[in-house]
């Protein structure tokens, strides 16, 4: 492990939170319709600053530890793409309005961070205290990995899907959007919003998806301040990525039988490392070639059934599908 000191951490945190405030109060300060070359750009920066800063790891501590976050963080990148094509369904059911569906990626983020970082504190806490958990963590994700490769996909379906109900025990919804609003005022009472019903629901996607994650990236390494950033630096860049991926992540219809193996391949490596050591090259190796195959063959053998692209507006019909007011 790097040996961290308490001001590594601080200056990442820091850094993180210059660059949401960044984002927030000077690049999107005006809800704005996010086009494909700005959501390049910012992916391209995200993504360069992560090979920055695997190549400061390389300068400063041994080219090991540099492969050892490159391969986490393809590994949590590749599996937030799974993670944007739910997205992308929620979006489409709520008719979310083009510009503010930035403001709703950022603030969920920012919930995805906070959560991530609890997660993975208690699960290095818990790999210190119980080596033996690492076995449940991989045969957790092997299990998830079949059970990807099985599932068959689904409708997103908003009026029966419990987060949503829970929702609407405790704030009464609005039938429309109000502005970029989650929250707003009616009659005297409090109302959320359609905005709000979509935040709730990519937060806790992304923290079903968290569960699935944070084990696979301990199984690449034990390191918290590794894991930590190479989470980090995937989720800070999901955002663009939604933007970039977002009208094409459909036809990858074969990735996620990548991603069930690669989630099974790192299950394992975690279930036999005791045994048999798979040096980090190689588990780059195999990720990026699974990643590849899965996303060339999508292209070579495309999708023969129509896509599902969820109820849209099923629930607040009035407003328009294009997600323009």
């Amino acid at each position: 492990m790097i040996a961290t000191n308490i001001w590594f951490w601080v200056a990442f945190i820091a850094f993180v939170l210059a660059m949401l405030a960044l984002d927030l109060g000077v690049f999107n300060k005006t809800p704005h319709v996010v086009k494909a070359k700005e959501a390049a750009a910012w992916t391209a920066v995200w993504v360069g600053l992560a090979l920055v800063f695997a190549a400061g790891l390389a300068w400063f501590v041994d080219r090991q530890t540099a492969l050892t976050f490159l391969t986490g963080y393809v590994i949590e990148e590749s599996l937030s793409i799974d993670n944007i094509f739910v997205i992308v369904l929620i979006f489409q059911y709520f008719a979310v309005p083009a510009q503010y569906q930035h403001r709703v990626l950022f603030w969920g983020i920012l919930g995805a961070l906070i959560m991530r970082g609890i997660f993975i504190g208690v699960g290095a806490a818990l790999l210190v205290r119980f080596e033996w958990i690492i076995y449940i963590f991989g045969a957790l994700l092997v299990i998830t990995g079949i059970r990807m490769a099985l599932k068959q996909d689904e409708e997103f379906d908003g009026e029966q899907n419990p987060v949503v109900k829970f929702v609407r025990r405790f704030l009464p919804v609005t039938s429309d959007y109000r502005g970029k609003h989650f929250l707003t005022m009616e009659n005297g009472k409090r109302h959320a919003t359609p905005l709000l019903l979509a935040l709730v629901l990519v937060e806790v996607t992304d923290l079903i998806f968290a569960i699935d994650s944070i084990p696979a990236i301990f199984g690449i390494t034990r390191d918290p301040f590794i894991v930590f950033t190479s989470n980090i630096f995937a989720v800070m860049g999901l955002r663009s990525l939604f933007f970039l991926l977002a009208s094409v992540v459909t036809k990858f219809h074969l990735l996620k039988y990548g991603l069930a193996v690669i989630l099974t391949f790192v299950g394992t490596k975690m279930l036999i490392e005791h045994w048999v050591h798979i040096p980090i090259l190689l588990s780059l190796g195999v990720v990026m070639a699974v990643l590849a195959a899965s996303v060339v063959a999508s292209l070579v053998w495309p999708n023969a059934r129509p896509v599902t692209e969820g109820k849209t507006g099923s629930m607040f019909g009035h407003v328009p599908p294009s997600g323009r007011q």
